[in-house]
């Protein structure tokens, strides 16, 4: 019997506890390993308010060097700012967060040149760039500034009625600029007149809506400044006769991108199908896009283009040229641009493509691309949260400056969830919460007593 003991029905309750014990302690022990290792969390708002976007993941993922991002505030602040810069930290062992007490390391703030709580600077070596405030936006911004070498110039033709970067009217290009600047361009304005030439400075040009034809010199100037190995961004709206001031035909600039491969028609678009509520068939609205890496990653992203022209592209031009979006089978164009209302037996069946980007197989393969529309960019449009035409623009200025590693879906600003209400229902909801509710709660009970007494 000297084993007996192990027979016994306390040591066996005994080792069952105990086993259950480990298995239950091994069990928190991975948990506890995986949870270090691979943060997640789930994002059940609307608009992914705590959800960083695709941009911010795609530069932090492909990071090869270390990167500093430093918070500067009092102590008690930090937390605020965590809730954010830890999903930085998450994202890549490359990033790593530093949070300066201002109070207590003022040698350290003067040093840096940090005068204000709040400050957020990102650094990469030697580099350092500050991001104005405690945003994904400004923070990823920064981020990109600190690892792009350059710089990178946005040159606006301004010489024959182009749409203007310091025009705050809905009209205007100002909200472009705005975006092109916080993506590390700079931005300026250049004519082609009296020296038909473009600076060699420029990373990219854009056309926007010339209303005054180019002359043949300066079409030259474009031509060569492209296949010499520059890019450019044309935004072409069809020649409506309408208003004060038509929009010309442009011949020159017809025939120049016509030699590359891309025709551009004389006529209006209209989408019976596919457009924006509030504007009309005249807006075209676009869901479903190519495979060209501008438009990859905008799937299921609306996109708008009111008054567009169609294009098509030719494979005998002096470039290689890609479809990015068009419309749907149910759109025709009308040829007739005097406001007139069109013929629907003369008027063109679609689907017609609304922008396509190309590479020039003449010279050193410049880049270009061509869209129908400009309004699409202008303020009306470009910073509307429900459309990703901010994203398209830059995307396309990406492809352009072969910086094709940032395009992608950027931050978006948080949509406002404010639900407002009439009087009438305010009155109703103040009669439910403070009268109608509490006096049902009341009545039920009274009934229970009633019943149980």
């Amino acid at each position: 019997m000297r084993f007996g003991w192990l027979k016994a029905r306390q040591t066996k309750y005994s080792a069952y506890v105990t086993f259950f014990t480990l298995v239950i302690l091994a069990v928190l022990a991975v948990a506890n390993y995986l949870a270090n290792e691979h943060n997640a969390s789930y994002d059940s708002t609307k608009n992914k308010l705590y959800s960083l976007s695709d941009q911010t993941v795609k530069v932090a993922k492909g990071l090869k060097e270390d990167v500093a991002i430093t918070y500067f505030d009092r102590s008690t602040e930090f937390s605020r700012a965590r809730d954010l810069l830890g999903r930085y930290a998450n994202l890549s062992r490359h990033l790593k967060i530093v949070y300066v007490d201002l109070e207590k390391s003022p040698q350290l703030a003067r040093a840096l040149g940090v005068r204000a709580l709040g400050t957020i600077y990102v650094q990469i070596g030697p580099k350092r760039e500050e991001a104005k405030s405690l945003t994904e936006e400004e923070i990823t911004g920064a981020l990109i500034r600190a690892l792009k070498t350059g710089d990178r110039n946005a040159c606006f033709v301004a010489s024959s009625g182009e749409l203007r970067i310091d025009d705050s009217n809905r009209g205007g290009l100002s909200a472009l600029r705005e975006a092109l600047e916080k993506n590390n361009y700079k931005t300026r304005s250049v004519s082609l007149i009296g020296k038909p030439e473009v600076p060699a400075d420029c990373t990219v040009l854009i056309v926007a809506a010339p209303r005054v034809d180019y002359t043949d010199a300066e079409a030259a100037a474009i031509q060569k400044y492209v296949e010499d190995g520059g890019r450019a961004l044309f935004l072409l709206d069809p020649p409506l006769n309408v208003g004060r001031q038509p929009i010309g035909e442009n011949p020159a600039l017809v025939k120049l991108l016509d030699g590359w491969g891309v025709a551009v028609d004389k006529d209006l678009v209209r989408d019976m199908a596919s457009f924006v509520a509030q504007l009309g068939p005249e807006a075209p609205a676009v869901v479903e896009y190519e495979s060209q890496p501008i438009v990859r990653e905008m799937k299921g992203l609306p996109t708008a283009f009111p008054l567009a022209r169609s294009l098509e592209a030719k494979t005998s031009g002096k470039a290689t040229v890609e479809k990015l979006f068009g419309t749907s089978a149910d759109s025709y164009a009308t040829t007739d641009l005097s406001g007139e209302r069109s013929d629907p037996k003369k008027d063109k069946k679609g689907p017609f493509t609304l922008a396509v980007a190309a590479t020039s197989t003449a010279g050193k393969q410049g880049r270009f691309v061509v869209v129908g529309s400009s309004m699409w960019a202008t303020n009306a449009l470009l910073p509307a949260p429900s459309l990703g035409n901010r994203d398209l623009f830059l995307n396309m200025m990406n492809w352009l400056s072969s910086d094709e590693d940032l395009i992608s879906i950027r931050p978006k600003e948080p949509e406002d969830q404010s639900f407002a209400m009439t009087r009438p229902q305010g009155r109703l909801v103040f009669y439910c919460s403070l009268l109608i509710m509490p006096f049902a709660i009341v009545l039920s009970g009274f009934m229970v007593w009633w019943k149980r007494r």
